[in-house]
């Protein structure tokens, strides 16, 4: 390991809306591939970004950490120059909040213990809000929406709601909160944490409740669905715009 090295986490938000979600792909714009390109003009050399999870196309962060090795010590205490020309460099829709030295052990990825998530919903054509909240016209029984929510939270088994041939060596999740809460009469929230999340988890799962809520389906449907461990058996998924990543804890403290 060069001598010189240092290991730096950075906070950020974006949105959406312009990216193929987070993760660098062939062809695509993604966000990782944004900052990649940003730290390595201001560090002279190239440098890749290892984030705390994908997002996937069209989902909005506003916290994601990432972290990444100065090898040639380039920042050395210029975090601030850094940020501001991080920010300079990237797209406007793109912010980063912070940039801070870390233990050159630490992985914003398998060191995050809690992720933390919410699906926005609204009922009236809202300008301000197309891009970032699913509009649906009937407001569904919410009652019956967190009833199932409860129930969901008593297994750990997610494959139901997993994308198809999605490469894990575990589909179990431990889910700690998960709630629909009205923001005001025409927006309503789904907020979801648990130790991780599969690829399309809760859109699956804002999709799912959605049929119970719509009275397509009885609460106990939620238990078919997650016992049958079969995606097909769950509800569709819904639009990316409506989707934020909004928390990701470690077992330190990063304030």
């Amino acid at each position: 390991m060069n001598l010189q090295s240092k290991r730096y986490f950075i906070e950020l938000a974006f949105n959406g809306e312009a990216y193929h979600g987070w993760q660098i792909q062939h062809n695509a714009n993604t966000v990782q591939e944004m900052l990649n390109i940003a730290l390595s003009k201001l560090l002279r050399g190239a440098v890749e970004t290892v984030g705390c999870g994908r997002t996937d196309t069209g989902v909005h962060a506003k916290q994601l950490y990432a972290h990444f090795d100065d090898n040639h010590g380039m920042i050395a205490d210029n975090e601030d120059r850094i940020l501001t020309g991080m920010n300079a460099l990237l797209p406007r829709d793109i912010a980063v909040k912070r940039l801070f030295a870390v233990d050159q052990s630490a992985h914003a990825r398998f060191d995050a213990v809690k992720r933390s998530y919410e699906y926005h919903v609204h009922f009236n054509k809202d300008p301000f809000l197309y891009g970032r909240s699913w509009q649906i016209r009937d407001k569904p029984n919410v009652e019956a929406m967190n009833e199932a929510a409860q129930l969901m939270m008593a297994y750990k088994d997610f494959s139901c709601f997993s994308k198809s041939h999605t490469q894990v060596f575990t589909n179990n999740c431990v889910i700690t909160h998960a709630a629909w809460q009205w923001l005001n009469t025409d927006q309503l929230v789904f907020y979801i944490s648990a130790d991780r999340f599969l690829r399309n988890m809760v859109r699956a799962i804002v999709g799912t409740l959605m049929e119970i809520g719509s009275g397509k389906q009885p609460v106990g449907y939620i238990r078919n669905v997650i016992e049958s461990k079969n995606r097909s058996k769950a509800g569709v998924s819904v639009p990316a715009c409506g989707l934020y990543l909004t928390e990701v804890l470690y077992p330190w403290d990063l304030t």
